[in-house]
């Protein structure tokens, strides 16, 4: 007995053969859509949106909240850190040498962020 689909009839068949590179190409643009190649193509000549299925697990999930709360900690540390610049900064001569201590602290604590939002990116496009 033949399985029966629920869609319309379709009695026309478009072969078209493709090189390795065309191919690898054509999958690549396929992937993350998570529908067959026939009704990716249907999409395409019909000219009607293709949008994506996103999968969003529990550990990227986990993972954004942690960096989230981790980001919220180095903006307030770089808060405090600006606080006591400006300070040293508004009674000069004593303090002139932690000045600029602190501000390399500063510039410090901004590379560690950018560094760890960069590796967050990495990891959560591998996933």
């Amino acid at each position: 007995m033949r399985k029966k689909y629920n869609t319309p009839h379709r009695s026309r068949v478009v072969k078209t053969r493709l090189s390795e590179e065309e191919y690898a190409d054509f999958t690549a643009r396929l992937a993350p859509y998570g529908i067959s190649q026939s009704e990716f193509l249907r999409q395409a000549i019909r000219r009607t949106a293709i949008r994506p299925i996103i999968h969003i697990s529990t550990v990227n999930d986990e993972l954004l909240s942690a960096v989230g709360k981790l980001t919220a900690e180095y903006g307030k540390i770089g808060g405090n850190l600006n606080q006591i610049a400006r300070y040293l900064n508004e009674y000069g001569a004593p303090y002139h040498a932690l000045s600029g201590e602190v501000r390399a602290a500063i510039a410090d604590l901004a590379a560690l962020k950018y560094e760890v939002l960069q590796k967050v990116g990495d990891a959560v496009g591998n996933t």
